[in-house]
């Protein structure tokens, strides 16, 4: 054993404690050591080893309830057992325990150095993929927002860079493409995530009603204004205040959003005095402001005061290598507590759809065909999608030559993509792919050695 290890020894038997440290010692693997289970968890709770030696019998807790508890403190941390009473029952108890192995004494020498040894390789293996799922999860996600495509990645670099800045950020996209969640992402992945996240839509209402909204009203300001109200802007103080589809706010309010964005001053309707707020407006629409300025629609000193950070959100069908991730999502999301999945197969055919609803239209056929079907897993003749125009026959070869296209792969690349596509189409089958394919199945197994280092050594 070249590297050295850690090792928690735990018996309440002083003599084999030391005999135990002696041999770890003389293999270059650091060890502590407890009396008991008591003392072990006590250890464990301030550190981590990376695998622990434990007899069975001891007083207190016994060797089997300990792996017990170990199992929700530090469930990657391998057990091995030991026992002077070896019996068939005490293995299969240590073993539903979760202990990962077990051994009898007296134990050979060469015994316990081969059972750490394979303890120390499951370890590195389990702290290995754990790693791996965190870069899957962090190159697939950022906060509430999920994508693996180029555009998703350049965009969860922006929201990294600006979060937590007070700057005002204008989102555009088109409609269903998740323009708030990137809100609710800027806001809760920066400094003010502890603060208030308040959201108004600015369609939903006429002026004189999202006036008094954002601003508040004092005492008799208007005809129905019995009691004083605080506007939205007090309400997201020292947090973000996200206004949704600002491109429809009536031109007459624009000029009064446009003092509070300049001064941090908002005065309530009725009022003759203003009060400060310190608040970080975010707004959004699927309009082109900048053509709605031109045409006298929104005010040009608004529309720079809000654009200080533009963020774009690109449609689904610019990047249709991330509705596979969205559609398992919201599988996830509307099964609840009744875990239900989603097959290749239905995958594959919501990836040819064109969404033009976006991702809002993605999520809306996904809880549709969950309560319209019974099964356990969704296929593609499971899907409910709509009647009303919803394009699902694009080939799956040109989303996967666009895709190619847009991230500039190489020849080399995008055959290695292929390949992978026709595999998943066959079931992992590489008989039946390299059929597909045209090619001799030694072939395709030497190039998947070479496209992945690991299946060589996985095979």
């Amino acid at each position: 054993m070249a590297i050295p290890h850690s090792v928690l020894v735990v018996d309440d038997d002083a003599p084999m404690r030391e005999m135990l440290v002696s041999l770890l010692d003389e293999e270059g693997i650091e060890s502590t050591t407890a009396n008991g289970a008591e003392q072990a968890l006590e250890l464990l709770g301030e550190r981590d080893f990376e695998v622990i030696l434990s007899d069975i019998r001891m007083p207190g807790k016994d060797g089997v309830e300990f792996t017990g508890e170990l199992r929700e403190l530090r469930p990657l941390t391998p057990v091995i057992l030991m026992t002077a009473f070896g019996s068939i029952d005490s293995a299969v108890d240590a073993m539903r325990a979760g202990a990962f192995d077990y051994i009898t004494k007296p134990f050979r020498r060469d015994v316990i150095l081969a059972s750490l040894e394979r303890a120390f390789e499951r370890r590195v293996l389990e702290d290995e993929n754990r790693r791996l799922r965190r870069a899957v999860d962090r190159s697939t996600s950022f906060g509430d927002l999920i994508g693996a495509s180029p555009a998703m990645h350049e965009l969860f670099a922006l929201i990294r860079k600006v979060s937590s800045n007070r700057s005002s950020v204008l989102i555009t996209g088109e409609s269903g493409t998740g323009k708030d969640v990137v809100a609710r992402t800027l806001h809760f992945t920066g400094a003010r995530a502890d603060q208030p996240f308040v959201p108004i839509n600015c369609t939903a209402m006429p002026e004189g009603l999202l006036e008094s909204e954002l601003f508040g009203h004092v005492r008799g300001a208007f005809t129905g204004a019995h009691t004083a109200k605080k506007g939205l802007f007090e309400e997201a103080a020292g947090g973000t205040l996200f206004l949704d589809e600002i491109g429809d706010m009536p031109i007459g309010l624009q000029g009064k959003l446009l003092r509070v964005v300049q001064d941090g001053e908002v005065r309530p309707v009725g009022s003759n005095r203003s009060v400060k707020v310190d608040v970080r407006v975010i707004t959004a629409t699927n309009r082109d402001l900048k053509a709605e300025v031109d045409a006298g629609r929104f005010r040009k000193d608004l529309y720079y005061r809000l654009n200080v950070i533009p963020i774009h959100m690109p449609p689904l069908r610019e990047r249709p290598e991330d509705i596979p991730l969205l559609a398992e999502a919201f599988v996830r999301k509307h099964s609840g507590s009744d875990a239900r999945g989603i097959s290749r197969s239905a995958l594959d055919r919501l990836t040819r759809c064109e969404w033009e609803g976006n991702a809002r239209e993605l999520e809306n056929t996904i809880e549709r065909s969950l309560a319209l079907s019974s099964v356990r897993e969704l296929h593609a003749e499971d899907l409910s999608l709509p009647d009303d125009g919803l394009a699902c026959d694009r080939r799956p070869e040109d989303s996967l030559l666009g895709m190619s296209v847009d991230r500039r792969l190489t020849l080399r690349e995008l055959g290695d993509l292929y390949i992978e596509r026709i595999l998943e189409l066959c079931d992992g089958n590489k008989v039946q792919a390299a059929k597909i394919l045209g090619i001799n199945r030694r072939t395709l197994y030497r190039r998947g050695e070479h496209a992945d280092p690991t299946a060589a050594q996985a095979g």
